[in-house]
């Protein structure tokens, strides 16, 4: 359920109902979408942030995350 950066329109999928020639614009991003992974990891990388987790600029499948007491790390991979 990813934020799309573009207009993406598709066929009315089969069985609904509407007028010839209309198409359906998306909204969200869609399984099966070229541009699927890259919403979803925008969303993922954007919801770890506000939690306070710090991404790696080495690797950017790696986040961190520092207690408030500096004893407690978390590493998500």
């Amino acid at each position: 359920h990813g934020d799309l950066h573009e207009e993406i329109y598709m066929e009315i999928p089969d069985g609904v109902e509407a007028k010839p020639g209309m198409v359906c614009k998306l909204k969200k991003s869609l399984y099966g979408l070229k541009q699927s992974p890259r919403c979803w990891n925008d969303k993922f990388n954007s919801v770890l942030l506000k939690l306070g987790f710090i991404r790696s600029k080495h690797d950017y499948c790696l986040y961190t995350w520092f207690g408030k007491n500096g004893n407690d790390v978390i590493y998500l991979v």
